[in-house]
């Protein structure tokens, strides 16, 4: 008889480097995960910071509140991080809610 197909040696060597390779990856992708998650949180502050200006502009000056802007248009409804934090607006200064 002569089958054709892999032995239970060569599985279990497949089946521990694919394990080393995770064991690399799966950290990197982590780490990588929450720099994002920052990033985007602070692009969504530097945006709403731009929302604010243009309603200061088109409203003669005055400071406006988160919900000023999200009643407007000028804000989509949910200022939520990518982390799950969200963006409040306090002495017209953008911030992330602790």
């Amino acid at each position: 008889m002569n089958e054709k197909g892999f032995t239970l040696v060569e599985m279990l060597i497949v089946l521990f480097i694919i394990s080393i390779l995770l064991l690399i990856t799966i950290p990197n992708v982590t780490k990588h995960n929450q720099t994002i998650q920052k990033k985007g949180c602070e692009g969504l502050q530097n945006m709403i910071k731009a929302q604010m200006t243009a309603y200061e502009l088109d409203h003669e000056g005055q400071t406006p509140s988160l919900a000023d802007l999200q009643s407007e248009g000028y804000v989509k409804k949910d200022a939520v991080c990518p982390n799950g934090k969200h963006i409040i607006i306090s002495g017209g200064e953008v911030k992330v809610e602790h």
